[in-house]
């Protein structure tokens, strides 16, 4: 990979992929981190990149690695044991407080964010790639190594869970209509 290549990947999508991290992490140090890291491993492997892809999806499919190291490392910490962590199924939740960013946004838009923390990792990453990231379906497969068919039956659960949660929240105040 020549310094030109590098210099352009990084130009173009740096902004999308630390959005992406932030979303993920909520830590804005830790994302700056885990981002040298990606961009690390786009050096290291972009020799093997085939172009089946686009180079935004290969992107998010290395940031989206990268943050699931950082979890299942984060999660052997904390146990001290031989457990796995398994991101299909437990949650992508980090104890950090949400980004000085999210604190501009309404408070609609800050009770999304920590209800999206309670649904499972597919879901999160699925509501993150299309909805926060612009993703299309056929590029969220394409970064998760899924069919199309999994992404929308995913995204369809998410945004079920989602209203649900959101719903029971919001306590009594449908019965006030």
């Amino acid at each position: 990979m020549n310094d030109s290549v590098f210099h352009r990947l990084y130009e173009e999508y740096h902004q999308d992929v630390f959005q992406f991290l932030i979303y993920l992490v909520k830590n804005r140090h830790l994302s700056e981190d885990l981002m040298h890291e990606v961009y690390i491993r786009v050096f290291r492997a972009y020799d093997r990149f085939e172009g089946k892809s686009s180079e935004k999806t290969w992107l998010f499919s290395i940031a989206k690695n990268v943050a699931i190291d950082h979890f299942r490392k984060m999660a052997v910490r904390k146990k001290h044991s031989m457990e796995y962590f398994d991101w299909e199924t437990q949650q992508l939740v980090s104890s950090e407080r949400i980004p000085e960013e999210v604190s501009l946004l309404n408070e609609d838009k800050v009770l999304l964010y920590k209800t999206l923390d309670t649904c499972t990792g597919d879901q999160k990453m699925v509501i993150i790639m299309r909805f926060f990231q612009d993703l299309s379906i056929a590029e969220t497969a394409d970064v998760l190594g899924w069919t199309e068919g999994k992404v929308k039956t995913t995204q369809h659960r998410a945004i079920k869970a989602l209203r649900e949660k959101l719903k029971a929240k919001e306590g009594g105040d449908e019965n006030a209509e």
